[in-house]
Order: structure tokens, then sequence, then C-alpha cells
């Protein structure tokens, strides 16, 4: 089976829709000695042969789907090529961001783009805001006591690992007996008929889009490409990172809701109460204490579709740590084993962040294929996608040898004007035959639009 059909056989979906795709290049897309464009390839390809069976089954013509891996992998860090005017994007990377050796010859990452991570890692080490200070601090520490210690006190930080030190933590046992893809019924409801073929497969579908950073937007904007309305909440007091803002804003109304706040508990409620699905990437627990988790979500709205992402997974150990891509990486072996492949001695990232993109188009994929089931069985659902568990699949998809000789392909750019002015950003890369996947409309500020259905 190939990657593709696996994927869709994985989200309940015909295995042989595989047929309906054009798949060109091949691996290495981009410099690693891990198959990132075949990840890319097959995860976007997935949810636009999603979007072309809906279309279908709501009457339209089944429809062919093209992906160039090239496309597809310069897709996996859509961030780098945004411009707005002609001003490449902001480093997003905090100052102190990044891997520092330990008293034991260990590395750990630490992630502190938000500033209240910033904040607690400096309190956690007692220096100044200073990575020369930083270094200092952490060459007196132990790389697992320090990640156990910061973990415990909700920070964001990874001790280096490698597969088989990963392979043998007990938060990998636990996701290795768990799907890429998880797709479950939480609740009864009656069957909800498809809306009548429109001009877009997944046009008069809502989603609320309650994410940020990558994984969790990119696959709300996944949704967008192929013509869900998509309404994104933040809150007034929340940290955000500007050039994912706009790249990852795309075909999305952006509005504001403090659910500090009863009346815009409510307000959420209510537009639950008319969305098809309810997509979020907070820590677990959080949305639940306001009332929100999947099980009280289908309990008052019966029917609806609950897209969960988180970083390492719901059970086992490491249930509620923290996580970023980058994190997520160093804690499960990849910046180890790029490392050795590349011949080097430091931590080796990945050209992108593939976990965060492949993540969001499975969770989008997902979603779809759970309103596929709605139609025809009725419930309510929700589909969980993991970072970590991500990560596992594509170490499943096998290595490459002198892969770090690729150069990243540099595709045109879409050209629009909106909130933030002329903004420069890749298309996206499923080419549709009948109905072309695009945004309708440019980014936006978040908070710029009601809380409100258009």
């Amino acid at each position: 089976m190939s990657t593709l059909s696996g994927l869709l056989a994985g989200a309940g979906l015909e295995p042989g829709l595989a047929a309906q795709a054009d798949l060109t290049g091949a691996d290495p897309a981009l410099p690693s000695s891990f198959r990132i464009g075949e990840a890319a390839q097959a995860s976007i390809a997935a949810l636009g042969l999603a979007a072309a069976s809906m279309h279908a089954a709501r009457g339209g013509a089944m429809q062919r789907v093209a992906v160039s891996m090239d496309d597809a992998a310069a897709e996996f860090h859509s961030e780098r090529y945004l411009r707005i005017g002609d001003t490449p994007p902001k480093d997003p990377w905090d100052a102190i961001a990044g891997a520092y050796g330990t008293a034991d010859d260990g590395v750990v990452r630490l992630h502190t783009n938000f500033p209240h991570h910033r904040d607690g890692i400096l309190k956690l080490l007692g220096c100044a805001y200073d990575r020369a200070a930083v270094a200092a601090a952490l060459e007196k520490r132990k790389a697992i006591a320090f990640e156990t210690e910061a973990t415990a006190a909700g920070l964001c930080v990874s001790a280096m690992r490698s597969f088989a030190e990963w392979d043998a933590h007990p938060q990998a046992q636990h996701l290795a007996t768990t799907p890429v893809l998880a797709i479950e019924r939480i609740g009864d409801a009656a069957p909800r008929p498809l809306p009548p073929v429109a001009s877009r497969p997944l046009e008069g579908f809502r989603v609320l889009d309650l994410t940020r950073v990558i994984a969790g937007p990119v696959a709300a904007r996944g949704l967008a490409a192929h013509g869900a309305e998509v309404l994104h909440i933040t809150g007034p007091h929340l940290p955000s990172i500007p050039t994912l803002v706009v790249d990852t804003g795309r075909g999305k109304r952006c509005a504001m809701l403090d659910l500090r706040d009863a009346d815009d508990v409510a307000r959420l409620d209510g537009l639950a109460a008319g969305a098809d699905a309810f997509v979020q990437s907070y820590r677990a627990g959080s949305l639940a204490a306001k009332g929100f988790s999947a099980e009280a979500l289908a309990a008052r709205h019966p029917g609806i579709v609950v897209g969960e992402l988180c970083a390492y997974g719901w059970g086992g150990p490491w249930a509620n740590k923290r996580g970023f891509d980058s994190l997520v990486q160093t804690s499960t072996g990849f910046n180890v084993a790029e490392a050795e492949a590349a011949g080097v001695a430091a931590p080796k990232v990945m050209p992108c962040q593939p976990l965060d993109h492949a993540s969001g188009y499975l969770l989008a994929l997902g979603v779809v294929a759970a309103w596929h089931r709605r139609a025809i069985e009725g419930g309510s659902w929700r589909v969980r996608v993991t970072l970590a568990r991500t990560g596992l699949w594509l170490r499943s998809l096998g290595r490459i040898e002198d892969g770090f000789g690729a150069v990243a392909h540099a595709p045109g750019l879409v050209t629009e004007e909106g909130a933030f002015g002329v903004v420069h950003h890749l298309p996206h890369s499923a080419r549709m035959s009948l109905a072309p996947a695009f945004w309708s409309r440019p980014a936006e500020p978040l908070g710029a639009s009601p809380p409100s259905w258009a």
C-alpha cells in the first residue's frame, strides 16, 4: 500500500481514491535524511482527495488531484516564503531559544518565543535574559533532570535523545499503540445530509479554529483552501507570532473572545452551535475547564466534529507536556539522527517543521473524513493528531542516503492585497482539476472580524 493510500485507509476513506492522484517528483525534496517530501505530498494529496470525494458525494463530478513533491515540500515551510511588500518575514525565534549543552554532556532545547515561557525559564535558571548567561546556567544542570523540572513548571524544554532512547521511553511506547490519525465516535446524532453541490468541495461547512502557531492553524487553512468557512478565535491576552498570523490566516476571518468572561464563553458556545467542526490545539484540559471538552460539545451540539491536536498525546506520562515541533524533534530522536546522517557532532534540525505541517494536514483530513461518516452514520466525532506520533509515521517512511545535497524548490508566489498590505505567499500545492484550491480572502489581523458567522 502506498503512503497516500495508507493515509486514506487510516482516515476510513476508500484507499482506491489514491488512483485519482497525480503525484510527481521524488525525494530528497529538502536537504534531509528523512522523506519529508513524501510526507508533504501524501498528506496534502490525502486532504485534496478527501475534499474531492466530498464534492462527488454532494453530487459533483469526481476530480483529479495533482501534487508536485517540490511544491508540497515548499508548502511545508510556507512561512519562510512569505513576503509583506518586499520584506522577508522577521525571524520568529527568541534570543535565548535553541539548544544548549548541560553538565552531563547532554543537550536541552528551549522554546521561549512566548514571553511567559521565556520568563519562566529565566526564573527557573535564575539568570539574566542573555544567551551566554543561559548557557552558563545550563552548564550546571543535567539534561533529563532539567527537562523534568521545566516540564513540571509547565515550560517548554526538551532533552535531546537518540531514537533508541526515545523508543525506550514510556511515552513512545504508549504512542506506538495509537494510530497516526485517530477518529472516534463520541456521541449519537442523526445522519446529517450533505449540502447540495457547490462550486467548491467544502463550501457550506463551518469551522471554528481555536489554534495557534503552526500545526492547528495549518489544518484550518487547509480546510479553507477547499472552501470551508473558517472563523479563527483567539483571546486578547494570548501571545502570537506575527509572521505566522499572516501565513496561516489566509482564507479565515479572525475574531476575539475572552474565555475568562462568562458572556464570551456563551458567545463561543453559540458559535459552536452553528459549526460543523471545532478545531483546537490548546493544552489538555484548558478548554475543557471552560465547558468545551469534546464530550461536552457533542452533548450540547450533536453532530459536531471536534478536532484536537497536541504535542505528545492524551495518554502516557507526558500527556500534559507542552511542546512544539522543534522540541518534539529533539526529544524524539530526530536531531541526533540527522546529525549522524550528516556526519556532524552538533544537534541537527530538519530543514523545516514537518511534524507541525504534516500534523496540520492530517488533522484536516480527519475532519473531512468525519464529515463523510456523519453524513452516512450520524454521530458526533473526535479527531486526534499528535506531533510525536506524526514523527513515528515520518520515521516509518524510511531514510535517504546522501539527502543533504537537495536544494529547496522555489515555486512562484501569489500576490494579494489586504489589511497587511501587499502580501506574497505560496499557493496551495494540491491542484484540483475542477474546483481549484485557493483562499477566498487575504489574512487579517487578530480580532479584525466580529465573533459571528458570515
